[in-house]
């Protein structure tokens, strides 16, 4: 699996709010999860061109991704600047 425990809690660790447990549920840690997830999806879609399932489930995690990233913007305009520059997602 391209996604292993230890990774996600890597990811979980460098992106929480909190860096002294796991913040699996903050808003930046999961949109550097989806991140993660739709970069490894991208090059899948690349060499693989007619798997239109796996299209469709990408289509789906961005859109996740945008709303998570709307609502950073809405509530806390710093946050959303930081997780952008750190993540080099742009708008």
């Amino acid at each position: 699996m391209y996604l292993t425990t230890e990774f996600k809690q890597d990811i979980f660790e460098k992106h929480g709010r909190s860096k002294s447990t796991a913040d699996t549920g903050s808003a930046e840690s999961q949109i550097a999860l989806f991140t993660r997830r739709i970069s490894h999806l991208t090059d899948h879609l690349q060499s693989n061109k007619k798997d239109h399932a796996t299209r469709l489930g990408l289509l789906k995690l961005v859109g996740k991704r945008r709303r998570l990233l709307d609502y950073l913007y809405k509530k806390d305009i710093e946050r959303y600047r930081a997780i952008i520059a750190e993540l080099n997602i742009r708008k």
